[in-house]
C-alpha cells in the first residue's frame, strides 16, 4: 500500500490538531511533522521531503499561499498541497498553484478523506506510469494514455514539465508523447551520463545539444534556458567539453 508522508501546517492549535488527528486515523497517510507557521514550514519540507503538505492560508510573516508559490519555484519534487482555510476567495489562486484540493473549515473528515484520496490517486498514477526495462538503460517505457510505449533513449531531444504530465519531445521525425508523471521522478530513472536537468521544467539530453551561450542550450531550433539553480552544474559538463 501506498503511504503518503505529510506534513500539517496550521497557526490556530485546535485546527492544527484536527488535521493531525485526521492524518493519524487514516491509513494512507503518515504525520511526519507539524507545525504552525509557514516559515518553519519551508524548513520541514526541504528536510522531511513529504509527499503532502496540509496547509492553511492565512498566517502571519509568510501566508500558505505565498508559501506554495516559492515551493514552485525551488528545484526538485514540489509536494502535493491541499490548502486549509476559513475564506472561500482563495480558491483561483490555490488553481493557479496546483493545489489537489481546497477544505473550507469548518471540513468534516469525510471531506479531508475525498482530498486525501484524490492525492492517493495521483501518486499511484505517476509512479505507475513508468518503467525501466533495458538493463544497459536503451530505452524506456512510458505509460501513454492507456498503452505502455517504448523509447529508445537516444530518440530523446528533451523533456517538457507539463504541471503533472512530462512532455518527452523525440527526434524530428516524431511526434512527442505525454505521459502523467512528474519530471522529478524521470530524472531520477533516466541515466545522469546521458540527461541532466536543466531547468525546473526541462531535462535534456546532452548528446543532442547543438550550441550553447551564458544563460541558454539550443536543440535544433528550440531555446531552453538554463535555471540559475543549475548554472554550476551545467558548467562543469560545458568545462569538461571545452577542455
Amino acid at each position: 500500500m501506498t503511504v503518503l508522508k505529510c506534513i500539517a501546517v496550521d497557526d490556530e492549535p485546535l485546527a492544527l490538531r484536527l488535521v493531525e488527528t485526521f492524518i493519524e486515523q487514516t491509513p494512507f497517510l503518515q504525520l511526519t511533522a507539524s507545525c504552525d507557521n509557514a516559515v518553519e514550514a519551508m524548513s520541514l519540507i526541504r528536510e522531511k521531503q513529504p509527499d503532502l503538505v496540509f496547509l492553511d492560508i492565512n498566517m502571519p510573516n509568510l501566508t500558505g499561499m505565498e508559501l506554495a508559490r516559492l515551493l514552485q519555484e525551488q528545484p526538485g519534487q514540489v509536494p502535493k498541497i491541499v490548502f486549509t482555510t476559513a475564506y472561500n476567495h482563495y480558491a483561483i489562486e490555490g488553481y493557479k498553484v496546483n493545489a489537489v484540493d481546497y477544505l473550507l473549515k469548518p471540513f468534516s473528515y469525510e471531506e479531508f478523506l475525498r482530498a486525501a484520496n484524490k492525492v492517493l490517486q495521483i501518486t499511484e498514477e505517476a509512479s505507475n506510469n513508468f518503467q525501466t526495462v533495458a538493463a544497459d538503460d536503451e530505452f524506456i517505457f512510458l505509460k501513454v494514455e492507456y498503452q505502455w510505449v517504448r523509447i529508445p533513449l537516444k530518440e530523446i531531444l528533451y523533456i517538457e514539465s507539463l504541471k503533472d504530465y512530462v512532455k518527452v519531445h523525440l527526434d524530428d521525425s516524431q511526434k512527442g508523447v505525454l505521459s502523467l508523471i512528474s519530471l522529478k521522478a524521470l530524472e531520477e530513472k533516466l541515466p545522469s551520463a546521458k540527461f541532466m536537468r536543466v531547468h525546473r521544467s526541462f531535462i535534456v539530453a546532452l548528446d543532442k545539444i547543438n550550441a550553447i551561450t551564458k544563460n541558454s542550450i539550443f536543440i535544433g531550433k528550440t531555446e531552453i534556458t538554463v535555471g540559475e539553480q543549475y548554472k554550476e552544474t551545467f558548467k562543469t559538463i560545458v568545462d569538461k567539453w571545452l577542455k
